[in-house]
């Protein structure tokens, strides 16, 4: 065989320690985001707090002028005009028919947190079954505590459960997120999180080896042990420790903080001019940027490492705060494109929408969009709504369309809401309300939704009435 030149067209996602750091930031909330800012902006002389610039306020519209959108910077972009008379401008953030704003008094849990991506990811049922075993054994830091065979011997028996499949499940369970759920071993959820990379990220291989077997020498910081062990060189060495030291060891806990006492939107949703506008928070975390005077001072001057490898961090970390915004609206504006209906007119308007949807209209993976998801809220003309509270799966209608589960909650909801206290609907006369509405449930899916509203069954319901 003779050499041979080729040349060949790939698409691969490159994934560099700044899109990990951006990702990380994420799945921040506001409140925690702002904590890692100001301890940033404490640290590293090398940022600076940028002043909010001065935002003109638009003239009135002019109704017979073409359809225009709307952009400030990256806070405020406008998704469409609707072909409605406007009217006048008020006070958009008037109290006119809006539930308050409550205290969060509960927090996700990590095994919540893959359930619920269990559901919306592309899980076999037997999958699920399995994954559900496997989410079970797992600890609060998102370790799998039990091993493989004996999580295989409490699964049913009569389904023919193979270990293989259980192996397969795991795998799969380990690509969700967060990135390195389901290890056994701190070198191999380190592991995992390397492996996301792509594959000629600078310094992944040697990382690999490095997490795989010296992870106590990193942690003694025996760095000279480690340059002869693997016959690295310094500068090999440093981007291989930088990769390692960006995973998350205790990956569970970034799903599961500790409960903030007040919900605070990530986002604003509005109705402006006939025109739905989404806007960024920036009201708890400042907006940060380079100190260009010291930058320029160090292209003058050779020295200061420190300074140096500060400015390295700080572009850093401005670009993946760049990164968070820029994909936090994306998310925010299709989920506002998408659940309109919703913000008109109520739950019964909800349309179905699962991870899948919202990856391919943003171009993301769904592992990135659960974590954009994640612990997010958006303030909307009907309260703060988690943006998880817009997934939901989909049931058929007779039209052949989809429903959402949502939607058929909030029918429900209304239907025993106006029924005859003396007389209430059973979970057979509902389904059979909902078939004749074009919704096409079972008797036992109305009893789970109705559950899960946490209504009464019927004959309860009508003690309740009679006493």
């Amino acid at each position: 065989m003779k050499p041979s030149l080729q040349l060949r067209v790939s698409q691969q996602l490159v994934m560099t320690p700044q899109l990990q750091q951006a990702l990380r930031l994420l799945q921040m909330p506001v409140l925690e985001l702002n904590t890692q800012l100001e301890q940033a902006l404490a640290d590293n002389v090398m940022l600076e707090a940028e002043e909010p610039a001065e935002v003109e306020t638009p003239a009135p519209a002019d109704d017979n002028a073409e359809p225009e959108v709307v952009a400030r910077e990256a806070d405020e972009i406008s998704l469409w005009d609707e072909p409605a008379v406007r009217d006048n401008r008020s006070d958009v953030w008037a109290d006119d028919g809006r539930r308050p704003e409550i205290a969060d008094t509960s927090s996700e849990s990590l095994r919540e947190h893959l359930l619920w991506q269990l559901e919306m990811e592309h899980f076999s049922p037997r999958q699920v079954a399995m994954g559900h075993a496997i989410v079970d054994a797992l600890n609060d830091d998102g370790y799998l505590t039990e091993d493989l065979e004996t999580i295989h011997a409490t699964l049913a028996e009569d389904a023919s459960f193979s270990l293989a499949e259980l192996e397969a499940t795991l795998a799969k369970i380990q690509t969700l997120d967060p990135a390195g759920v389901g290890a056994r071993t701190p070198a191999e959820c380190i592991g995992i999180q390397l492996r996301q990379l792509a594959p000629d990220t600078p310094g992944r291989e040697l990382a690999l080896r490095i997490a795989a077997d010296s992870l106590d020498l990193v942690a003694d910081r025996a760095y000279g042990q480690l340059r002869r062990d693997y016959g690295a060189s310094e500068e090999a060495l440093t981007l291989a420790l930088m990769l390692i030291r960006a995973c998350h060891p205790r990956p569970g806990s970034a799903v599961q903080p500790d409960a903030t006492e007040y919900v605070v939107p990530d986002v604003y949703v509005r109705k402006q001019d006939g025109r739905w506008v989404v806007e960024l928070n920036r009201s708890f975390s400042p907006k940060l940027k380079v100190n260009q005077a010291y930058a320029e001072m160090l292209k003058t001057d050779r020295g200061h490492d420190t300074l140096r490898a500060q400015l390295q961090e700080a572009r850093f970390l401005v670009r993946s705060l760049e990164i968070r915004d820029d994909t936090l609206m994306k998310v925010a504006m299709t989920i506002v494109e998408r659940q309109t209906g919703f913000l008109e007119h109520g739950e019964e308007q909800m349309k179905p929408m699962i991870l899948k949807d919202v990856a391919e209209a943003v171009g993301m993976h769904e592992s990135t969009i659960s974590r954009v998801t994640s612990n997010k809220y958006m303030h909307t003309p009907r309260g703060v709504v988690e943006f998880r509270y817009f997934f939901s799966s989909q049931l058929p209608k007779s039209d052949g369309s989809g429903e959402s589960s949502t939607a058929i909650k909030a029918r429900i909801r209304r239907l025993i809401g106006h029924e005859n206290p003396a007389k209430p609907l059973s979970d057979s006369a509902i389904a059979r309300t909902l078939a004749g509405e074009g919704v096409s449930v079972a008797r036992r899916t109305v009893a789970k939704y109705r559950e899960a509203l946490r209504i009464a069954p019927s004959a309860e319901r009508k003690r309740l009435s009679v006493r």
